[in-house]
């Protein structure tokens, strides 16, 4: 730990407690207020990434927390420097990504005296951070009663990341020049030796937590099987977006194939793909939904994760009047905004499927589960089908899925290809382990969440539109300055295809002009820029450009030219045949 002045030894302190707890990474924009906190992590052995643009920085940040299911720490200087984390603080709230937001700042008797870049920045976050700190400037000879509160704010702020609802934490540092590691032998307290400093490396953190866990109740699992009994056996489960991982998967498949309930899980729920994939695992439904009649109306509805990619399943959902439908999360979030619950259990899935198992007696209805499994098979057969037509658009994201790894990391973008990854991509036992910023799912920022996320996973593939690509072009310096190795496939259909789909597209102008916004680019000189490799290939090509990209030790762009107004009628198409086939 560097102990040259009050400074250092302040941020050394901090960032040390930081790594016994767990800590293995940060990223920080480079800036001068920052100066002490960069020095203490260049000397902790915590894995630094930096990158010059703060907002790339912070969406970098909640990809690499993202991938790697941990907090990690986000550095910059004081000033508009912190406002351009806000947009990733946002979503890691809305995400429930643990980020520990580490702000540098000027003194207190600067604020509001028009000293250069000094903003307030005090609660800058507002309500989309767990906690709030605004940490002091060290004083000379500081106290050893301040050196357990940097210890206790460390651990603090490494909890609070992760629990009760994890998400991003804001600890705002204020510090006096001398800002660099400058010797002011004065500064050092007398209580600091070299034992002490010797423990500082090799002593257990000073504060650890215990988190219970939420075990169900008696009453919760008696409340249950009273409502699954009295439903008979037209039950229906459905899987939302970040879905508990470890067991859960296929401990809520066993629980399915026991009662009889299929289970409609989204492509980013965690149990569409993997080894417990069976025939009760349904991903078609966004297609067939809105043809179906009231035969196919549950009397029970029990729902995990949150709210659904498809609109389809929202509007089916609301559609189902006086039924219970439970909602079961560790979290105490609210996820509903149709407000059709009826029931909110504060209770551990895993451990409340378990209970279930365990305690009751189903009596499955083999006909419930067949009619939806009929017209899932429909809408693949129809899928696989129009899949050969070359401006079928949709066929991009299932072409990617089948052509991975297993194991191999995956991101999508907002916007379309995140729905065409949920309506188009069918169940599969293959593992893949899948991402997108579906908190505030905002199309900003995307591409520094996915080589965050490849910087935990080498080899991942990020499939986006082109205005998320164009949204944050300047997150492609991670490539050569973090050494990331990715594959980025840009579906261009020059603007805002997605609004194809809206009302609006019957009015013109203004649509073209207003919504769609064609901006004529394609993005070949982006790679170069870049130095990253390019490919622009049409639709069936794209295999063996993504196999040549994944056998590479180099990244890739690769751009896929499209058609927005030819897609919808296809997808128009496709919509009438499922509607002629059920």
């Amino acid at each position: 730990m560097n102990i040259a002045n009050r400074n250092t030894i302040w941020s050394g302190i901090f960032v040390a407690e930081l790594k016994k707890l767990g800590l293995d990474s940060v990223c920080i924009a480079p800036g001068s207020r920052s100066t002490p906190l960069a020095i203490a992590f260049s000397e902790s052995g915590i894995r630094i990434y930096t990158h010059s643009d703060e907002r790339s920085a912070a969406y970098f940040a909640l990809g690499l927390a993202r991938a790697g299911r941990k907090p990690v720490a986000l550095v910059c200087t004081s000033g508009t420097a912190t406002a351009n984390f806000y947009p990733a603080v946002v979503e890691a709230n809305y995400s429930e990504v643990p980020l520990l937001v580490l702000t540098a700042d000027r003194p207190a008797e600067l604020r509001e005296s028009g000293a250069n870049q000094a903003i307030d920045q005090l609660k800058l976050f507002g309500d989309h951070v767990r906690w709030f700190a605004d940490v002091p400037p060290p004083e000379a000879n500081f106290s050893k009663h301040l050196f357990r509160y940097l210890q206790s704010l460390a651990a603090r702020a490494f909890e609070t990341s992760q629990s009760p609802l994890p998400g991003p934490i804001h600890l705002n540092f204020q510090f006096r020049k001398p800002l660099e590691p400058i010797d002011v032998p004065s500064d050092r307290p007398a209580w600091m030796d070299e034992p002490l400093l010797s423990a500082l490396e090799t002593a257990p953190a000073h504060l650890t937590f215990s988190r219970p866990k939420l075990f169900p109740t008696q009453e919760q699992t008696d409340l249950l099987t009273q409502i699954i009994s009295s439903s008979s056996s037209r039950g229906l489960i459905v899987c939302g977006p970040r879905c508990p991982g470890g067991d859960f998967p296929s401990r809520l498949t066993e629980l399915a194939a026991r009662t009889g309930y299929p289970i409609l899980a989204d492509a980013l729920s965690g149990l569409r793909f993997g080894e417990h994939v069976n025939e009760s695992i349904l991903g078609g439904y966004d297609t067939f939904l809105p043809f179906t009649n009231e035969s196919l109306h549950p009397q029970l509805v029990l729902r995990f994760g949150s709210l659904p990619t498809s609109n389809a399943l929202s509007d089916y959902l609301d559609s189902l009047d006086n039924i219970p439908q439970i909602h079961l999360s560790e979290t105490k979030r609210w996820r509903d905004d149709r407000f059709r619950i009826t029931h909110s259990m504060w209770v551990d899935p895993l451990l409340l499927c378990e209970s279930l198992l365990g305690s009751s007696d189903f009596q499955p209805d083999k006909s419930w589960l067949s009619a939806w499994t009929k017209l899932e098979r429909t809408v693949w057969d129809e899928i696989s089908s129009i899949r050969t037509e070359p401006d079928f658009e949709g066929g991009i994201l299932p072409d990617v899925l089948d052509q991975l790894p297993a194991g191999n990391g995956f991101y999508v973008a907002n916007s379309l290809p995140v729905r065409h990854l949920d309506q188009f991509t069918r169940p599969a036992k293959k593992p893949v382990q899948i991402f997108a910023n579906r908190g505030a799912s905002g199309v900003d920022g995307t591409l520094s969440s996915a080589l965050g996320a490849a910087a935990q996973l080498p080899g991942l593939v990020f499939v986006t539109g082109d205005l998320s690509f164009y949204h944050d072009m300047n997150g492609l310096l991670a490539f050569s300055r973090c050494g990331i190795r990715a594959t980025i496939i840009v579906i261009n259909n020059d603007g805002g295809g997605i609004f194809q789909r809206l009302p609006i597209s019957k009015f013109e102008p203004p649509f073209n002009e207003l919504f769609v916004a064609p901006h004529g680019l394609t993005f070949e000189h982006a790679a170069k820029l870049y130095g990253i490799n390019y490919a622009c290939v049409e639709r069936f090509s794209l295999s063996s450009a993504l196999e040549k990209s994944l056998a590479s030790d180099k990244s890739t762009i690769i751009e896929i030219p499209s058609d927005a107004m030819k897609f919808e009628a296809l997808r128009k198409e496709l919509n009438q045949r499922i509607r002629n086939a059920t």
